[in-house]
């Protein structure tokens, strides 16, 4: 009887459903139980807030106000960069120093 089930389990473990179709059906499930966590956290600091200006200079970060910020005055400042005339300039490298 037990040489039977053995010869039938070999049997079942050499074919294609069960060589791939079983670790597919496990990483599928155990990558949701995995995500879980990751879900967990994107929801739990999903309302953090805005960051308030009094928060950030406490925090010792400069922000402009919303109303400086505005399309028209960064485009202001952007169109009179020429971007026809450039150099490109690398970066040093840290094995280069």
């Amino acid at each position: 009887m037990f040489k039977r089930l053995s010869v039938k389990f070999i049997k079942f473990g050499k074919t294609p459903s069960a060589r791939y179709g079983i670790p597919f059906v496990l990483f599928v499930v155990g990558g949701s139980f995995g995500l879980q966590k990751f879900t967990e956290i994107k929801f739990k600091y999903a309302n953090t807030g805005v960051l308030i200006h009094e928060e950030a200079k406490k925090a010792g970060i400069e922000m402009k106000k919303p109303e400086e910020v505005t399309l028209e005055a960064v485009y202001d400042s952007v169109k009179d960069i020429d971007i026809e005339n450039w150099k490109n300039v690398r970066g040093p490298r840290p094995w280069e120093e």
